[in-house]
């Protein structure tokens, strides 16, 4: 469901209405034990029910949800049934802020014995809105936020709801890292289980290569969950799946353990060019170094209609290295560029934009590429890219290759493009947040120049990431996982195979013949 031109307030007076009051009663009374909800499998989301469908075996006394509850008709439900996207809008029947482990075991028994759809969610970024969900529970970890560091082993377990900026800073005092994206308002675990890329994984590799083992909550018999400990040694097929699957298609993670590596400090880069004219030699020369260069360097290209951007970080580098490394791409032209040496949670909380001042709606397109664009793709780029809808929409590239390319980690992962070159999206970002009125033209301008750009670059690219989820894509199940896909059915079958956990692409089980949402 998508709503454009409402604000947060107008969302919940023009909430439908079908038997509004009846839903609102029942789940009232969660709060005191389980609550049969009459018609509720009807108004649910289609294809996303938590409905068990046949399993045998013992039931569960009646679950109560626990932890922080949101329910339509709370002060605070506004801001929490809306996501980073304003694009999409969901009116959740009630939302679980776990505050504990079994929080998340109530909230999915619950879901189960009540046969109500369910989504599961971390930092809200999901870029097609399905953390979120019409008339189901959303079973929140965001406020999960224990943090235990064991410095001599370099082992360090934290809770789910950790958003980016938190796991870089934290483990920054203690002169550690793993790898993450950029954008620091970004749930820890969400990217973290679709592979997780940013400025350390030509170093670091993939953020999934650190994650050495996770807690996670599953359906258990007719209509129970539990929460078990997975890592090398046990249930060590899930953790391969954690490993790049993406968020919510097994389980509910509760908290993530990494292996951490040192880091004192880096040398963080921004060179800026106004205007598009020197784009093709700037483009041709990042793809032919970029992805080559010292495995310490990570950088990303951001092109929008009025700027190029280009940002580097060295590892344990100087002023001088970085800009040693970078100089095929500073020699063209003239840009402006700046140099940061410091701590890494120092120098990426810097460079964090609040999100109240980022656009209010998104739309992206994720793709890989192993060989490097022809003068005609790069002709493509720059043709789209004059002609973007706002000058927050732009094309965006990060190299790969170093770590990434190099080896899995023990164990391997379901993260399958490790051999691309590169990475990239092309973004649109309109709106102002809080006003749904406002720029709504370009909402179909935005939508439809996404698609014309991607479909125009298709010859020239392959694969797609799962954080970044290609709505359109008909082969999105190889176009995230290649041939892990097969595997990670056969994995969903063993842990969730009534298929509890299930959104507009989610991995079916093994067990069911595989039909298209």
């Amino acid at each position: 469901m998508v709503e454009y031109g409402r604000s947060p307030v107008e969302r919940i007076r023009t909430m439908q209405d079908f038997s509004r009051r009846g839903l609102l009663k029942a789940t009232a009374a969660a709060g005191a034990g389980a609550v049969v909800i009459p018609g509720i499998a009807a108004a649910a989301a289609p294809g996303a029910s938590a409905a068990t469908n046949g399993p045998k075996g013992p039931k569960c006394k009646p679950a109560k949800l626990t932890g922080r509850i949101v329910r339509p008709n709370d002060p605070g439900y506004a801001n929490a049934s809306l996501g980073w996207d304003e694009l999409f809008v969901h009116y959740p029947l009630v939302i679980v802020y776990a505050q504990e482990t079994q929080d998340v075991v109530n909230a999915l028994t619950w879901a189960r014995q009540n046969d109500v759809a369910l989504r599961v969610r971390s930092g809200g970024h999901h870029l097609e809105g399905w953390s979120n969900v019409d008339n189901g529970i959303v079973i929140d970890v965001s406020e999960l936020k224990s943090v235990h560091i064991d410095t001599d082993s370099r082992i360090a377990t934290v809770g789910a709801g950790l958003n980016q900026l938190e796991a870089v800073t934290t483990l920054a005092k203690q002169d550690l890292a793993v790898t993450t994206g950029t954008e620091g308002s970004v749930g820890l675990s969400g990217a973290t289980l679709g592979g997780g890329f940013g400025f350390l994984t030509r170093y670091l590799g993939m953020a999934c290569d650190s994650l050495v083992g996770a807690e996670i909550v599953v359906p258990s018999g007719v209509d129970c969950a539990k929460a078990i400990k997975v890592d090398r040694k046990n249930d060590s097929d899930l953790l391969w799946a954690l490993r790049g699957a993406g968020n919510g298609n097994f389980g509910i993670v509760t908290s993530l353990t990494y292996k951490a590596t040192p880091l004192n400090h880096v040398a963080y880069l921004q060179a800026t060019w106004t205007g598009l004219d020197d784009l093709p030699e700037i483009f041709e020369t990042y793809q032919r170094t970029a992805p080559f260069a010292d495995t310490r360097l990570g950088t990303q290209l951001e092109i929008h209609r009025n700027v190029i951007l280009l940002f580097g970080v060295l590892a344990e580098g100087s002023e001088e290295e970085v800009k040693e490394q970078l100089e095929p791409l500073l020699s063209i032209d003239s840009p402006d560029v700046s140099v940061q040496v410091g701590n890494w949670g120092d120098v990426y909380a810097g460079f964090q934009i609040p999100t109240e001042l980022e656009p209010a709606n998104w739309k992206f397109f994720s793709q890989f590429s192993t060989e490097p664009f022809p003068k005609e793709a790069i002709s493509l780029v720059d043709s789209f890219i004059k002609d973007a809808p706002t000058d927050d929409s732009n094309f965006f590239v990060q190299a790969f290759g170093g770590a990434v390319r190099k080896s899995e980690p023990r164990g391997g992962a379901a993260f399958p493009h490790r051999n691309a070159l590169f990475y990239s999206e092309p973004g649109a970002g309109w709106g102002t947040r809080g006003q749904s009125n406002c720029d709504a033209p370009l909402t179909p301008k935005s939508q439809a120049w996404i698609a014309e750009f991607s479909q125009a670059l298709r010859p020239y690219v392959n694969g797609a990431y799962v954080n970044v989820p290609n709505i359109g894509q008909q082969d999105w199940e190889t176009a995230y996982w290649k041939s892990n896909f097969d595997r990670l059915r056969k994995i969903k079958a063993e842990y969730d195979p009534h298929n509890v956990f299930q959104y507009e692409q989610s991995i079916p089980p093994a067990t069911r013949r595989h039909e298209r949402p």
